[in-house]
């Protein structure tokens, strides 16, 4: 019979890389509580109208990477594409639109894309919304809590780009300008960005196409048409941040959702490649409206933890904390567990990774080696006579000392 695979860009997740997604989710939420963010968690169906209605007709998810179906009830529902839309209608739907939340979330989403490095169809993010909260204060406080994750995963190979799109009036100026200066270059668009063009033509600014982007470089800037408050705020988030992160001005960027509206921001690594975006959002002061609430301005972002996994794997290849603990008899087993479990409770940042089993000492640091084991800790013959363990570094000193119950306990804690 023919084997059954997986659905492509749907990778199965081994432990070497749960840890790293565990670990980053303990981190995030360390932050997000720092800034008295309150969890929640929303439904990863919806109805497929929510995602129609919030990330716009025109946007690339509705149109190309929405996983849709039919229930028995011939309604359509969607896979989430993203967590913005599904927070927005859950506060709406228990009448909480008229006061002001600080949320955030994390768990998997869905889009039908191409899968690439850095992308896939199935994905995890973390996201935090700031709802109710006019623009100003709450503009900064996002961009707190995106450079406490730059500071403390420690991102110094990333840069925050920021840009304003204005209000109504400043986006009713700007493409004005805009599709003047555009009817020069109609004949040369490809489909998609010709469909951009009649439905949305701010998202041209977005374009791949690369003469597009030139003919745009020597075009009008939506920066030329923001007000004096406006523009303000983009100097305070690099007066009050840049200290802290790269900051760079980015008049082309517009974020792929067509609620946006206000500040948007964007970080990127180099250690990415092409999909080099791990972390993006922005003001989204109609949505709310969009999708039957009350008029609640808001704020917020989300963070694709697979793409942080490569960045914190990339500069972590190096730095571990974990530990093989071997025994070179069956007759220590029943002790060396007890002492596990004892070093165990004292510290669970650290892996313990226990290998009592029949193999030959050779062979367990062998394989201790190759896990990327710190150190080993190694109960042999001369150690169980004298209540001792040695203790072997797999650092470039190699260095290999041994130690007594209390003295191990003490070496463990500080590790």
């Amino acid at each position: 019979m023919d084997k059954i695979s997986s659905i492509r860009g749907m990778p199965d997740v081994f432990e070497s890389d749960t840890n790293y997604l565990a670990e980053l989710n303990k981190t995030l939420s360390k932050i997000f509580l720092s800034h008295n963010l309150n969890e929640v968690n929303t439904p990863i169906l919806e109805q497929t109208e929510l995602f129609i209605r919030s990330t716009g007709i025109t946007s690339d998810i509705v149109n190309k990477e929405i996983y849709s179906f039919n229930d028995r009830n011939e309604q359509s529902l969607s896979l989430r594409p993203e967590g913005t839309a599904g927070v927005v209608r859950s506060v709406i739907q228990k009448k909480l639109d008229s006061v002001e939340h600080k949320l955030w979330y994390q768990g998997p989403m869905f889009r039908y894309e191409r899968p690439q490095k850095g992308r896939f169809r199935q994905f995890n993010q973390a996201g935090v919304e700031l709802l109710g909260f006019e623009e100003g204060p709450s503009d900064l406080e996002i961009i707190s809590i995106v450079c406490d994750i730059f500071i403390e995963l420690e991102l110094e190979d990333s840069i925050l780009k920021i840009n304003h799109l204005g209000d109504k009036d400043t986006k009713e100026k700007f493409l004005s300008e805009l599709l003047k200066y555009l009817k020069t270059y109609k004949g040369m668009l490809n489909d998609s960005d010709k469909e951009k063009l009649d439905k949305n033509p701010l998202r041209l600014l977005d374009s791949k196409d690369i003469n597009l982007k030139d003919f745009l470089d020597k075009g009008p800037k939506i920066k030329d048409f923001l007000s004096s408050e406006q523009l303000n705020l983009l100097d305070k988030i690099q007066s009050i941040f840049g200290k802290y992160v790269e900051i760079e001005l980015d008049s082309s960027l517009v974020r792929g959702l067509d609620y946006y509206t206000g500040l948007v921001f964007e970080a990127v690594s180099s250690n990415l490649g092409a999909q080099d975006s791990f972390l993006g959002g922005g003001r989204y002061d109609e949505l709310s409206k969009d999708l039957g609430g009350k008029e609640m301005p808001a704020i917020g972002f989300a963070i694709g933890l697979e793409r942080l996994n490569m960045i914190k794997k990339l500069k972590n290849a190096k730095s571990n904390k974990l530990i093989s603990f071997v025994t070179t008899s069956s007759k220590m087993n029943a002790l060396a567990f007890k002492i596990a479990q004892l070093l165990r409770s004292h510290n669970y940042d650290i892996r313990l990774e226990t290998n009592f089993t029949n193999a030959s000492l050779k062979a367990k640091l062998r394989k201790a080696s190759k896990l990327g084991a710190k150190f080993v800790f190694i109960m042999g013959e001369e150690e169980f006579k004298s209540d001792t363990i040695t203790v072997k570094s797999f650092d470039e000193d190699g260095y290999q000392v041994n130690m007594g119950y209390d003295e191990i306990l003490d070496f463990y804690k500080d590790i």
